[in-house]
């Protein structure tokens, strides 16, 4: 039995993982200012796992509380507190597979669209209970047939989540029980109560959040959407095991072939002993993220990715380490996780306001009139990956277009 325990932070085991993103389409949806007459907006969306059977990458812990991996589940196992996600998340539907140890007297509960502070939560988070008698049930909304579903004891039962706007669905078993409004956060971190002393351990599988308004950038089976920038991608990046891996041999930046101006890309990587990569952002096709002043050509940015602990990049400028906007802004804190597991990052561009979230924290945010170096940079250009002749992997990449809300 594999094993794998955090209390109050982060660990876990990495093994690769088949993993990939699916580009699908949500139709019938009214997005705001439009009118019921008129057809809806076919938006997309992207599937992505929350939790890969492994490890714990891509959460944070809070409060004194012990979660562990045992044989491919999500455990929780000790103490009072939360398990939350590295990000936010808007709209969404997200799936998850629980099963209470105890057949009786439990409780937990899923938090969604959350605020960060640990317990006891506050007045303005949401949680679907675990509670004995009371799955289901939001505290906040109070849905009148929240406990109503089709509970199976001490078995495993599957929720389905919905929150679009301010409505909240939920289906219990694939069986719907409420449709309702009220939902008053935009937007909020993805969470698991853990509370063993007063309801006993539970486990959790099949975690799995798929984002409206986000398109998928990498299926998972090949490199479209990508080109090589200046020469053919395929002497250095290969899809393997479902995901975008470089491997290390001299070759080409990767390019998307479609530009974008305002966005939210996330994804997750995992660099190799000593790996140094980056993400270029709004760049020209020729791939140009270093500009000084305004008498050289237009170019691009670049969000730095690098295994930070390595010896030999002790002696780096401040925006040389992972997360920071390279030559403009160095990353605060530094949240790089260990060699060989996954880190999650968000790059979010509007106009020249820029904000890289890592491991869940903000490292660096940024605007002209703090870092005016940022207005010589593009503000519509191309993505990319860079290609430092070390090991890096991708998963889970996508990207939403901004129309300018935050």
């Amino acid at each position: 039995m594999s094993s794998v325990c955090v209390r109050g932070g982060r660990s876990g085991m990495v093994l690769p993982v088949l993993v990939g993103g699916l580009l699908l389409t949500l139709c019938g949806l009214v997005t705001p200012g439009q009118s019921q007459n008129q057809p809806a907006k076919t938006l997309p969306q992207a599937e992505s796992i929350l939790f890969d059977g492994t490890s714990l990458d891509g959460w944070t812990v809070e409060g004194d509380c012990q979660v562990v991996v045992e044989e491919g589940l999500l455990v929780l196992k000790e103490g009072n507190g939360w398990l939350r996600s590295d990000l936010m998340y808007r709209d969404f539907t997200l799936h998850v597979e629980w099963k209470a140890v105890k057949t009786a007297d439990y409780d937990s509960g899923v938090y969604v669209r959350t605020l960060a502070g640990g317990a006891p939560f506050p007045s303005s988070s949401y949680q679907v209970n675990l509670l004995d008698g009371s799955e289901g049930n939001v505290k906040n909304l109070k849905p009148t047939i929240g406990s109503k579903g089709p509970i199976k004891r001490g078995e495993w039962n599957s929720f389905d989540i919905t929150c679009v706007g301010s409505k909240l669905k939920l289906a219990i078993n694939g069986q719907p029980v409420y449709d309702v409004d009220g939902l008053k956060n935009r937007e909020g971190y993805i969470g698991l109560q853990c509370e063993v002393m007063k309801g006993g351990e539970f486990q959790f599988r099949n975690l799995r959040i798929t984002e409206v308004g986000y398109q998928s950038l990498f299926s998972g089976k090949d490199l479209a959407g990508w080109e090589g920038g200046g020469a053919p991608a395929e002497s250095c990046w290969l899809v393997q095991e479902g995901l975008l891996v470089c491997n290390g041999k001299k070759g080409p930046w990767l390019k998307t072939l479609a530009e974008y101006g305002d966005f939210d890309f996330r994804f997750e990587y995992q660099v190799s002993p000593g790996g140094n990569s980056g993400v270029y952002v709004r760049v020209p096709a020729d791939g140009n993220h270093h500009r000084e002043n305004d008498t050289l050509p237009a170019a691009g940015f670049e969000v730095q990715v690098l295994d930070d602990s390595a010896p030999q990049y002790a002696q780096l400028k401040d925006y040389q380490y992972c997360g920071s906007v390279y030559d403009i802004c160095g990353a605060q804190p530094r949240v790089c996780r260990a060699v060989g597991h996954w880190n999650t990052m968000s790059i979010r561009c509007e106009g020249q306001h820029v904000t890289v979230t890592h491991n869940g924290v903000v490292v660096a945010d940024i605007t002209d009139q703090s870092h005016p170096l940022i207005a010589l940079r593009k503000t519509r250009g191309f993505l990319g990956l860079q290609n430092h002749d070390t090991q890096v992997r991708f998963r889970h990449l996508r990207l939403a277009e901004l129309g300018g809300e935050r």
